[in-house]
């Protein structure tokens, strides 16, 4: 097997680079330019920010939602071929005396020259759903449902 990387692998890593850039600035159109029309986003556990987004709009109101939580990231390694792209990073978060800080690998599908998808593997889902319930709060039954 050969080790070293083709130029559409280093492609591809580069473009999930410009996402962390792009993320860590709130760069929402930079992200807009990265994000295929049809991108899936999967963010796996039992927790308000949960599901599968669909489309860009849904990733950026995710991700605005994310930032909400002051969550950062820092890549620890990149690997890609020609159309996946795969990161650990260390991610972590901190709101009023809540901390999340852990280890993250995510999966991201390439497909002409933009993010089509994108698959989330917490290391610990456990403390991500405890963590993600403690800052996004639902609003009481009857303000949910629209009852009064």
């Amino acid at each position: 097997m050969d080790d070293t990387l083709n130029v559409t692998a280093l492609e591809n890593i580069a473009i999930v680079k410009q996402f962390f850039k792009y993320y860590k600035n709130n760069d929402v159109v930079g992200l807009r330019e990265i994000f295929s029309p049809d991108i899936e986003w999967h963010v796996p556990g039992h927790h308000p920010l949960a599901g599968t987004k669909r489309g860009v709009e849904e990733v950026i109101a995710y991700y605005t939602q994310l930032q909400k939580a002051k969550f950062k990231a820092e890549v620890i390694i990149l690997e890609g071929n020609d159309d996946h792209v795969i990161d650990c990073h260390r991610g972590w978060a901190s709101v009023g005396d809540l901390k999340l800080d852990m280890n993250w690998v995510l999966l991201y599908k390439i497909k002409d020259g933009k993010i089509q998808s994108m698959q989330n593997f917490p290391s610990d889902q456990h403390a991500a759903d405890a963590f993600f319930w403690k800052v996004y709060k639902l609003k009481d039954i009857p303000d949910r449902l629209n009852i009064r």
